[in-house]
Parts: C-alpha cells; structure tokens; sequence
C-alpha cells in the first residue's frame, strides 16, 4: 500500500473517531425529525455512508 493511500486511511479513522464522539453526537441529539426519522440516527447513517464510500474510493485508488 502506497504511503499516501495509509495516510488518507489514518486521517479518515481520526475524522470518524472525532464524528462519533460524544460530544459531537450530542449536538444532533434533539426532537427534530427527519424523513421520520430521529435527527442523530441519519446523523450517524450519513457519517457511516460517507466512511464506507471513501473507503472504498482510497481501496479501488490502491488496487491501481
């Protein structure tokens, strides 16, 4: 693995540590709904499609 590929990977591991902390969470911890659903649970299903489709973009970059 490229040097700059394991580096996108560790700045990308940070960044999901930092978004799935506590006190990020709790800024979207609140009544507001939507599409239905509670604000923190697309919160978190936003931040996990996001993770999983860089990941696979800096991946599919490696395999190259």
């Amino acid at each position: 693995m490229k040097k700059r590929h394991q580096q996108k990977l560790v700045i990308l591991s940070i960044a999901l540590f930092v978004l799935c902390n506590a006190p990020v969470l709790l800024l979207f911890n609140s009544s507001q709904k939507i599409i239905g659903l509670p604000m923190i649970y697309v919160y978190l299903f936003t931040v996990w499609l996001a993770s999983s489709i860089s990941s696979f973009v800096i991946f599919k970059k490696f395999d190259e």
